[in-house]
């Protein structure tokens, strides 16, 4: 289990401050966000319940485009071109159109925290509870800023609305164990035997082997199906991690607050893959900040633009998760079979997963802030 990193003792001093940028979370929406501000010149502060790179909760892949794209590649463990698929009937061997990396979560944070360093950029140990108006509750005091981010996760900290609890809200649910070992093979079983509207994975990466159960259905436990599947593959059931998974996108602005990440239902429904959209809504909110440090747009049209951007992606989200639902029906039956098998055809893969990297293609990685925009009469709108 991960270990409390907050500061102790005599470490342990109030945060009663302001700051100009208050970013909650330090996961990849947060990392994303604070290198977008790299170099700004005002006080950035990045607040999370522990150290940087600490506590890992995914099974940490993405797109190796994307990896390049952000000169993250040195956390690369292992990369795979193809996707081996189980079924009760049938194992199909999809072949990708591009390749997906495995990759050492605390090397990849400090790699994306390196590239984030300015002079007035801090990170703090602390566990956040809520929120005042531009006031931000923590454990260890109050901080105010006029720009706030909550990249905390499904929970949504920094929401005043009512909110969404496990099992009854609309969340997917993970579990996995990663014990040393080695493999050629990045697999899926979509099999009821281990979750009935779901998939297991192994993914090999480097010297350990993540082997893990993701269930569509929240009421449907994953820790006796993931230590089965473990079971079958020969590994030890060591090294537990897991998570609720938003699969519905969210309102990624509240209140004056931008939300970035899990905590936006950023996470893509059907597969789960959540660390590509958290970068890639986190740059896209940092730009937005950046137009507003710069003096090129007041918070309100920031707000505005994060939010639309966000927005715009509704429909493709809306897509894969009525895939989700669908297919989640389909897991014990035949029909599924048919479906995995249908994807063997390369042209049908490719056209598939081209239009799905698309969805926040790398290429984004290199963009810039949005068009100038005239000058706001005031740097940062309170």
């Amino acid at each position: 289990m991960p270990v409390r990193a907050t500061k102790r003792g005599a470490q342990r001093t109030p945060l009663n401050r302001d700051c100009d940028v208050l970013i909650c979370g330090a996961s990849f929406a947060g990392l994303a966000v604070a290198r977008e501000l790299a170099r700004s010149g005002v006080k950035v502060l990045v607040l999370d319940r522990y150290e940087i790179g600490e506590r890992q909760t995914s099974a940490c892949a993405m797109p190796t485009s994307w990896m390049e794209a952000l000169d993250l590649m040195s956390s690369e463990r292992q990369r795979f071109g193809e996707l081996l698929v189980h079924t009760p009937f049938r194992d199909s061997r999809w072949e990708l159109p591009w390749s997906f990396s495995m990759f050492d979560y605390r090397e990849l944070c400090a790699l994306l925290w390196a590239q984030a360093q300015s002079p007035q950029l801090e990170f703090e140990t602390a566990t956040v509870t809520g929120r005042s108006g531009q006031t931000v509750h923590s454990d260890r005091g109050d901080l105010r800023a006029p720009l706030i981010v909550d990249a905390l996760g499904w929970r949504r900290v920094l929401s005043n609305a009512a909110p969404i609890q496990p099992p009854n809200a609309r969340l997917s649910r993970g579990l996995e164990v990663h014990p040393p070992g080695s493999g050629s093979e990045m697999e899926l079983w979509i099999d009821a035997r281990f979750i009935r509207a779901g998939y297991g994975w192994s993914f090999p990466a480097g010297e350990e082997v993540r082997v893990g159960v993701g269930s569509f259905w929240p009421e449907h436990h994953v820790k006796e199906p993931t230590v089965r599947l473990a079971a079958e593959l020969d590994v030890a059931p060591l090294g537990y991690q897991g998570n609720w998974i938003p699969h519905e996108l969210r309102g990624a602005v509240e209140d004056g607050v931008f939300f970035a990440g899990d905590s936006a239902g950023h996470c893509l429904p059907l597969t789960a893959e959540g660390i590509r959209t958290a970068l890639y809504f986190g740059l896209a909110c940092g730009r937005e900040l950046r137009a507003v440090l710069d003096g090129r747009c007041t918070r309100e049209q920031a707000l505005a633009g994060y939010g639309g951007f966000s927005a715009a992606h509704a429909r493709k989200y809306r897509w894969l998760l009525n895939a989700q639902r669908i297919l989640g029906q389909l897991t014990p039956s035949r029909a599924m079979t048919a479906v995995v098998a249908s994807m063997e055809s390369r042209r049908l893969s490719e056209w598939i997963f081209r239009h799905y990297l698309g969805i926040a293609a790398p290429s984004f990685v290199a963009g810039s802030a949005r068009a100038r925009r005239p000058a706001a009469r005031h740097r940062v709108a309170a």
